[in-house]
């Protein structure tokens, strides 16, 4: 429940930076991204949609046709992880197993980069 309700607020988060904050603005302004944030047995997930400086979202983790997907190996571990917002605890669980990423790589740097810009 903390994961599902920590990727909603990140949406939230990531929705009120493309209306207010400037560098974010410009950052997503040209980019088309699909980014999947889900458990490995998809039960839990978010996808964030970003289209030319807009950004929604959909919930749930068993969605298709994603750009990159950020797959946890359980709630727990994804919200430790998240929450701390460390880059050195994101290595350590992928390193370890516990974050895989499908997809194509360079989307989830641009995602976690944009990311920084508004924490």
């Amino acid at each position: 429940m903390r994961f599902s309700i920590l990727l909603l607020v990140l949406y939230r988060k990531l929705k009120k930076a493309s209306e207010k904050n400037l560098r974010f603005k410009k950052y997503i302004a040209t980019m088309r991204a699909r980014i999947l944030i889900k458990t490995t047995d998809g039960r839990r997930g978010r996808l964030f949609l970003f289209d030319r400086g807009r950004i929604s979202s959909r919930g749930g983790g068993d969605h298709a046709g994603f750009d990159v997907a950020l797959v946890w190996s359980d709630a727990g571990t994804a919200f430790r992880v998240m929450s701390a917002a460390s880059d050195e605890a994101s290595f350590l669980a992928a390193a370890g197993g516990k974050l895989k990423v499908e997809g194509m790589a360079y989307f989830a740097q641009w995602f976690t980069d944009g990311v920084k810009l508004i924490l």
